[in-house]
């Protein structure tokens, strides 16, 4: 497939007024909107096109939802399948064709040893929903009102997901340091610095003078996403496994963006071989269209009938397409494909490190990719004995994401300090067009780092 060369920006009062009305009827909470001024009217596949005649090239994806790009054909033939055939577009929780089709595909691609005694939940649209059915379900199983989760972590914006996340709630959760290889919070890295955030944790949860509330469940992102595309070691996250399995404290896999191949496996948690007690799955599932499940261990299931509902838990076109994703995925062998052609990404991008010393990490799995930008004239926070890595530079990134748009590429903004250009294109992505990306991508940085507004964009470095 060709890559499309952005198309010229034309004068669009539809267009205008329709950013104009935005701005004046939606809360000041919206958030991409902000930062991407587009307003889509077509698209497919890696590409959009705005209501100005320009076409961009979306490595946002609906922040991973779009595992197979906008508009995928087997995606849309699923779905008028449903419409075509009367059957109801409403239905709850109750059985349907439709809703075990999806059931039955979705079990296929897990890992066997975790389908094979498992139980489902479907639960409302979105994934911070399913994350709140997850803490429900283990706190009901254990007895115990306990969370425990990461430093860096995004699980949603509910009360219970916001505590894990980092919010202010009455939900009582520990959190625990979560390994990084850039900034490792003990200023190790590597091995070493997994090491010693394994061992802190077990001595944590030992310590009975630690304040620690018992925990019922642990949850983790096998790579954080909004918290700047951090992959967890292997090794560290096999050593969760036996520190919850040791002492009865359920693991609850947060794949909710990692999964249906994003990584370069069809679960994240494949690649450390660890088998949860729970997955919280939504985004990609729901093949473009708002599902959300949790999936756990039939031992777990101890909850009473109505213990977590929700009215549109029953999305019966989310579902079709869904099971049609799925299955495409995993005909398709994207999950490899999005490893590979990952690795290639990710080398052209460790390339540009040498011609810009604003890149101060590169860092990924699969097409979940992560740039951290810096300042590197700015002195290193921390011990002047200690190498540490240069402040992040928001600023930059800001800028960059202003230029990327300008070249007809979208990518979003993630990290501590809104410091990590973040890409997430589809597993559909071709060859021709991951080179356009990186390519559009270098531009964007080398225009940034040339500009005169870059100390004033987003304000002083944290």
């Amino acid at each position: 497939m060709a890559v499309t060369e952005p198309a010229p920006v034309t004068t669009s009062p539809a267009h205008e007024g329709i950013l104009r009305r935005q701005a004046q009827r939606e809360s000041a909470a919206r958030t991409y909107a902000r930062s991407l001024p587009i307003v889509p009217v077509r698209a497919r596949g890696l590409t959009i096109e705005g209501a100005d005649g320009r076409r961009y090239l979306d490595c946002l994806s609906g922040a991973g939802t779009l595992a197979l790009g906008h508009n995928h054909p087997v995606v849309l033939e699923a779905i008028r399948k449903v419409i075509d055939s009367g059957a109801p577009l409403h239905v709850l929780d109750l059985a349907t064709p439709v809703k075990d089709a999806f059931t039955t595909e979705l079990f296929a691609t897990l890992p066997r040893e975790f389908a094979d005694n498992a139980r489902i939940q479907f639960c409302g649209p979105a994934g911070t929903d399913a994350v709140e059915a997850a803490f429900t379900l283990v706190r009901a199983a254990t007895g115990r009102t306990g969370l425990l989760a990461f430093t860096g972590a995004y699980h949603g914006m509910t009360a219970g997901a916001l505590a894990a996340s980092g919010g202010a709630t009455d939900v009582q959760v520990t959190r625990l340091p979560f390994p990084q290889e850039y900034r490792c919070p003990f200023g190790v890295g590597g091995e070493r610095g997994a090491e010693i955030a394994a061992h802190w944790s077990e001595h944590l949860l030992d310590d009975p003078k630690a304040g620690v509330p018992a925990p019922a469940g642990m949850i983790v992102e096998p790579v954080q996403g909004e918290g700047g595309v951090n992959p967890a070691p292997d090794n560290w996250l096999r050593r969760m496994r036996e520190i919850t399995a040791e002492r009865g404290i359920a693991l609850i896999a947060d794949e909710v963006q990692t999964g249906v191949g994003r990584t370069g496996a069809f679960w994240a948690v494949e690649h450390s071989g660890v088998v949860p007690d729970v997955m919280v799955l939504s985004k990609a599932i729901g093949g473009s269209l708002p599902l959300a499940v949790i999936v756990y261990r039939s031992e777990l299931d101890l909850w009473q009938p109505g213990a977590h509902a929700g009215t549109f838990r029953g999305n019966q076109l989310a579902m079709a397409a869904g099971a049609a994703t799925l299955k495409y995925v995993r005909e398709n062998r994207l999950a490899e494909r999005a490893a590979a052609l990952g690795d290639r990404m990710l080398a052209r991008l460790q390339e540009l490190r040498r011609d810009h010393p604003g890149i101060g990490d590169v860092r990924g799995r699969g097409l979940m990719i992560g740039v951290e930008l810096v300042d590197p004239e700015a002195a290193p926070a921390g011990r002047s004995d200690r190498p540490t890595a240069p402040p992040p530079d928001p600023a930059l990134a800001a800028l960059v994401q202003q230029e990327c748009l300008s070249r007809g590429l979208i990518v979003e903004l993630g990290g501590r300090h809104s410091a990590v250009v973040r890409l997430l294109p589809p597993l559909t992505l071709t060859d021709e067009q991951a080179t356009a990306v990186v390519d559009r991508l270098a531009d964007a940085l080398s225009a940034a780092e040339r500009s005169p507004h870059r100390r004033t964009t987003a304000g002083p470095h944290h």
